[in-house]
């Protein structure tokens, strides 16, 4: 039997970058050393760049988030700010 995710909403996508950041270091650190043979250095540098493009997509998703609850509150304080120009209106 599947075991029910009990994580809040959007945690378990941050410990996923936090630990494909971590792998990612520990990849480059590893790399640097130069002590690795070519064929362990391909294949590490093919995970590697699985774990940007993870992270970047996991970045971007939480840019777009962002963005949509920044427009979410701008457009009500928009809103709120036009109180003034019905009150206007409403004294013609």
């Amino acid at each position: 039997m599947a075991k029910a995710d009990t994580s809040p909403p959007g945690e378990s996508s941050t410990a996923s970058f936090e630990s494909a950041l971590r792998e990612l270091e520990a990849i480059v650190q590893a790399m640097e050393t130069g002590d690795t043979s070519l064929e362990a250095a391909l294949a590490s540098y093919e995970r590697g760049v699985a774990l940007v493009r993870q992270c970047q997509d996991t970045l971007a998703a939480a840019e777009r988030k962002l963005q949509m609850l920044e427009s979410g509150v701008l457009r009500d304080l928009a809103i709120a700010g036009d109180d003034s120009a019905e009150n206007g209106a409403e004294r013609r």
